[in-house]
């Protein structure tokens, strides 16, 4: 079975879009001058921001399956960039750092492990053309 998704955006001004799913919700997406406004997220912080939370709802799943309770979970995407055109990224890191009771580092690894090879689609379609590693940090 076929599943689509669509997003719309559209031009406000100069160089600012507004991006739109299927709640209709918005997201600004803009430049840095002198080629923007520096009014809203960049595409490839975008492309960050959806890594790092399709990962994070992954693994929070992922953990909630296992039985434990998550208080506290973020994820920090770090990219570098390619420094001639196209400048796309050529490695992410994605830092996790979560925090519950009786959170053990051998369920967050194994969350982790699962996310990246299985079931995080995000992952599946950077990995191939990008350098992705993850590294984990269970707050007490």
């Amino acid at each position: 079975m076929a599943t689509q998704l669509a997003a719309t955006v559209s031009l406000q001004g100069d160089s600012l879009l507004i991006g739109k799913g299927h709640t209709g919700h918005e997201v600004r997406i803009d430049y840095l001058p002198p080629l923007g406004g520096d009014d809203g997220f960049m595409p490839l912080e975008l492309l960050l921001t959806s890594l790092a939370a399709c990962s994070c709802h992954t693994v929070l799943f992922l953990l909630r399956k296992m039985g434990k309770t998550v208080e506290t979970f973020e994820v920090r995407a770090v990219g570098n960039r390619r420094e001639e055109h196209p400048t796309g990224f050529t490695a992410i890191e994605l830092r996790y750092e979560l925090a519950g009771a009786a959170l053990d580092a051998a369920s967050v690894a194994r969350a982790i492990r699962l996310a990246e090879e299985t079931y995080c689609p995000v992952w599946a379609m950077l990995q191939g053309s990008v350098t992705l590693s993850s590294s984990y940090r269970v707050l007490a």
